[in-house]
């Protein structure tokens, strides 16, 4: 497992299509790998996410099985003579090691961009429909499901009563950083007002202690959530500050 870091140059046309555009990024994320195996539930995907630090400081992540060759990402939305000079223009790290040596009881700080979805009935007798969280209150719940926890194997750190500054919202070590709804047609569609794909994607956040390193490893590597070939899904740890 690999995980790879690109940091785009805003100033170029191609790094400002690839961000506004996620059909575009996810195309040019598998695009690095010359050979895609079919996704099984079961085994590790190509995630990815898009990081909005600053406006000068929009980094791509992904998490793959197999190592990926951004030349065209360089190409088209970095440093191309920076390139030429030795420096390739992302970064790429051996994610196995650090899968390995997850354990369970350790702390990490976290980010998760994820689309936090439930299922609504209309009316009596339809059937349910998939629907985003819109308030942060329900998106933040969504992360906190027990079930959702238990089954990607971690647990939300929970705040010291005398740390608490409301009454309500800040009970648990986590925070919505950025909110996004994204509303496309699907491409080649011949008729851009109709089939169009909207999804809500939301990033979190927070500090997390490992309950179950072995489902806290598959969340890592098959993402968490709906939406993954939009950007979501992808979770990274960092140590504790």
């Amino acid at each position: 497992m690999y995980l790879t870091r690109f940091r785009f140059n805003t100033a170029r046309p191609g790094a400002r299509k690839l961000l506004t555009s996620p059909q575009a990024t996810h195309a040019a994320v598998m695009s690095a790998f010359p050979t895609i195996l079919p996704t099984q539930d079961d085994t590790p995907r190509v995630l990815w996410r898009l990081d909005h630090n600053a406006k000068a400081e929009n980094l791509l992540y992904i998490v793959s099985p197999d190592r990926p060759d951004l030349t065209h990402l360089v190409e088209q939305g970095g440093w191309p003579a920076a390139a030429a000079s030795g420096t390739p223009g992302w970064q790429t790290y051996d994610y196995a090691a650090f899968l390995t040596g997850l354990s369970k009881g350790s702390t990490w700080s976290f980010r998760l961009t994820a689309n936090p979805v439930h299922h609504v009935r209309i009316k009596d007798g339809a059937p349910t429909k998939r629907t985003a969280h819109r308030t942060p209150a329900h998106q933040i719940g969504w992360l906190l499901d027990p079930e959702r926890q238990q089954r990607c194997g971690f647990s939300i750190l929970t705040t010291p009563q005398d740390k608490r500054l409301t009454e309500h919202g800040d009970t648990h070590q986590v925070t919505i950083a950025e909110h996004r709804r994204l509303d496309f047609a699907k491409r080649d569609e011949p008729t851009p007002t109709k089939h169009r794909v909207q999804v809500t994607t939301v990033t979190y956040n927070g500090r997390l202690q490992v309950t179950d390193p072995d489902a806290l490893r598959r969340a890592l590597v098959q993402g968490i959530g709906k939406a993954k070939a939009y950007g979501c899904g992808l979770m990274t740890l960092a140590p504790l500050t």
